[in-house]
């Protein structure tokens, strides 16, 4: 159950840093509401996995790794950022790292 509060953790940060993008510096009412609760509830979901057994190191690598992913991942595909063929092949390290830390990790 952890591993699901991290995942689910893992996608709010994505959600509160695209919030973030669209809020234009908290100008804009619904995405910076969209920014607190994807926050609040990332947050929530990280310490759910910290406290369900998860190792913090392990569950803050998981955790900040799937949100850097995925808002990396979020820029190319909303925000027109560059999807070079270096820029690909670090974030598939970056996601191999990750189920990586899965595999190693001595939590139920």
């Amino acid at each position: 159950m952890a591993w699901l509060f991290l995942l689910l953790g893992g996608l709010f940060e994505i959600g509160f840093t695209i919030s973030l993008k669209y809020s234009e510096n908290f100008s804009k009412l619904w995405p910076s509401v969209s920014f607190v609760v994807c926050i609040s509830l990332s947050f929530f979901l990280l310490n759910k996995a910290i406290n369900g057994g998860l190792p913090i190191g392990t569950a803050y690598a998981v955790w900040t790794g799937i949100g850097a992913a995925g808002t990396a991942i979020a820029g190319m595909l909303f925000f027109k950022e560059p999807a070079t063929a270096m820029r690909l092949v670090f974030l598939v390290m970056l996601i191999g790292s990750i189920i990586g830390l899965k595999f190693v990790s001595d939590a139920h």
